[in-house]
């Protein structure tokens, strides 16, 4: 992954410390001044954590240090802790196409709806949409059930039509998964 980038704002003593100890630290700093600030391109950083003396007004991932004295430390600290937030944010919404899955939440949406999924729902499209080719029944009891044998039960094939069902009516999509000779997949 991309290194996270800290931009500090305005805040040149800030700068000047935190590049004298830069090789103890896992971001990449970015110092740029109100003038400079106006042109930055905030979209090509893929994460960044902005820091500042004050708020900046309608932009997201900034901390505001107005509070001294301040152990560098300290300082640091709090850094690394919003951008393990902001990771956490960004790895939590997983890309199926036209829709997205929360894994905090277990909610499947698109611009219009959201639907509820139990853990197991969300493991089964997790699993489905990382697998290149189509999942069996026996690889999905196995990587998503933790089932070595077969089951008598029909467990993966209920869940699938279950699953499938649910996102029919609510999103009006019947071709969510996909089934094949080969198994299961989304595309």
């Amino acid at each position: 992954m991309n290194k996270q980038n800290l931009i500090i704002y305005d805040f040149n003593e800030l700068f000047s410390i935190l590049i004298e100890i830069k090789s103890n630290l896992n971001f990449n700093l970015l110092n740029v001044s109100k003038k400079e600030f106006s042109e930055l391109k905030l979209d090509n950083l893929s994460s960044y954590l902005i820091i500042t003396k004050k708020k900046i007004q309608n932009l997201e991932n900034q901390i505001v240090l107005n509070n001294y004295p301040l152990k560098i430390t300290k300082i640091i600290e709090i850094i690394n802790i919003h951008f393990l937030k902001i990771k956490f944010i960004q790895q939590s919404d997983i890309d199926l196409g036209f829709y997205k899955l929360n894994l905090n939440s277990r909610k499947i949406f698109n611009d219009k709806n959201e639907l509820s999924l139990t853990e197991k729902e969300a493991n089964i499209i997790i699993f489905l949409k990382k697998s290149e080719k189509p999942v069996s029944i026996d690889e999905l009891q196995r990587q998503v059930w933790g089932h070595n044998s077969k089951l008598e039960t029909h467990t993966v094939e209920t869940h699938i039509y279950r699953l499938r069902k649910k996102i029919s009516n609510k999103f009006n999509n019947h071709d969510f998964i996909k089934s094949t000779k080969l198994g299961y997949n989304i595309k």
